[in-house]
């Protein structure tokens, strides 16, 4: 059985989580200490600095000669057979899609594919993963914690983020332009014509190339009127009437023109999209998922863990301690990032309560027992099995939703999984404890 001790452990991991999401549930719903661009703005740190710096300092400690090859083997199939069966189901969608069977508005599959993985594969393994097993089957787990965690930063969240960049580079390169089988342009035999009447020297002057709508008259009010003054008035009368006339001509030329014109133009056809090519998508997509901060932390981490745990070199305590400065805020604030957004949203639960339960249920139950099964077929058992099904069922990492918020790809659905599923992880991962140990 779980000792209290343990249990403790767990609920001293979760309070400080939720505290910084009350925080900023409070200083967005009610204190309105931020707007939605210093919020994008938090959560943009969080992404770009924050957790690169975290990836690097977990990849960096981590000894690469000495991990479990069996565990690291069940935990990297897991995830491979999640994503290609969520890819099976995006490229069924897509023909399904392209024959007519499904609305053309519906979501992208690769949307889903990217946010179900995150869900069912992704787990928090490092703050609620390493208290909770610790207690559950001592020590050892911590260290196998922190290999599966490891993994994901080098590899699945480098995948992740090409998915959202291939989405990214997929839009700004398909174009919206409207096919025009023709045009006829119509214009008045005097329409292109401006008049101005300076009333100070009372000449009229002609330009062309404006419409004969944009007639401007120069009015001049004179503080006295002298006989001369007089004539002129009379005289500028009698060419604003002359004006009028004509304007009134020019304007019902102008719209039998147009009726005319418009009988003979046949309505635009509608707009078309441009397709890019898949190749020129996958450059800028490379390119751009090369540039993340994200990549350059995972390879800078493993290679300094393969030097350093290689000749016994040691980070200089200036740098360790300047990095331990920035990753130390990656979970607070990542965490104050989802309050805020939730309180952002028209309701608490912003995906709708059928997608929060399907998610958790994709989070909960789906991704442990696929685990289960990929495990038991390369022959794990043990506690090392107990171990890998119980971290399979840890709530959603809070970086998959950081990531999300950036990219704008089904915020609402993560946000919801991060503070529902540490809420409810720890009766879930006590129960498949109990029932791993019968």
């Amino acid at each position: 059985m779980i000792p209290g001790s343990a249990v403790y452990h767990v609920v001293e991991a979760m309070v400080p989580l939720y505290t910084a999401a009350v925080l900023g549930y409070a200083s967005v719903r009610w204190l309105k200490a931020f707007s939605d661009e210093q919020c994008a703005g938090i959560n943009h740190f969080v992404a770009l600095y924050a957790v690169p710096v975290l990836i690097f300092h977990m990849v960096s400690t981590n000894d690469p000669y000495h991990m479990n090859e069996r565990l690291i083997a069940a935990d990297s199939l897991q995830k491979a057979v999640m994503l290609l069966a969520l890819a099976a189901w995006a490229f069924w969608a897509h023909f399904r899609r392209r024959r007519g069977k499904a609305s053309a508005a519906a979501a992208s599959p690769i949307k889903w594919v990217v946010t179900n993985f995150s869900v069912a594969s992704l787990p928090n393994t490092i703050i609620m993963g390493v208290p909770l097993l610790d207690g559950m089957y001592g020590s050892v787990s911590g260290g196998l914690m922190k290999q599966i965690v490891v993994m994901q930063f080098c590899i699945w969240y480098n995948v992740v983020i090409f998915l959202y960049e291939f989405m990214a580079a997929r839009d700004s390169t398909s174009k919206i332009r409207p096919v025009l089988p023709g045009a006829v342009t119509v214009a008045a035999e005097n329409s292109d014509h401006i008049l101005h009447i300076d009333e100070n020297v009372g000449s009229i002057h002609a330009e062309r190339g404006h419409p004969a709508e944009n007639i401007e008259i120069t009015e001049v009010a004179a503080a006295s009127l002298t006989a001369t003054d007089c004539a002129s008035e009379d005289s500028i009368t009698a060419v604003r009437k002359e004006l009028s006339a004509d304007r009134q001509a020019i304007n019902g030329n102008n719209n039998k023109a147009t009726e005319e014109g418009s009988a003979a133009v046949p309505p635009p056809a509608p707009a078309t999209q441009q397709v890019p090519s898949v190749m020129r998508v996958l450059w800028m997509t490379g390119k751009k998922a090369l540039s993340f901060p994200n990549t350059y932390a995972s390879f800078l981490g493993l290679l300094w863990s393969l030097i350093a745990f290689r000749f016994g070199i040691s980070m200089p305590k200036i740098v360790n301690d300047s990095l331990f400065s920035i990753y130390t805020t990656a979970v607070g604030l990542s965490m104050f990032s989802s309050g805020t957004f939730i309180a952002r949203q028209s309701r608490f639960v912003p995906c709708g309560y059928t997608i929060a339960s399907l998610s958790m249920l994709l989070r909960f139950l789906i991704g442990p027992v696929i685990m289960l099964l990929v495990s038991l077929a390369i022959g794990m058992h043990g506690t090392l099995l107990h171990i890998a099904v119980v971290q399979a069922a840890l709530p959603l990492a809070i970086t998959s939703f950081v990531y999300a918020e950036e990219y704008k790809v089904h915020a609402d659905i993560m946000s919801t999984g991060v503070i529902l599923g540490i809420f409810i992880s720890l009766p879930v991962t006590i129960v498949y404890y109990m029932l791993l140990g019968l």
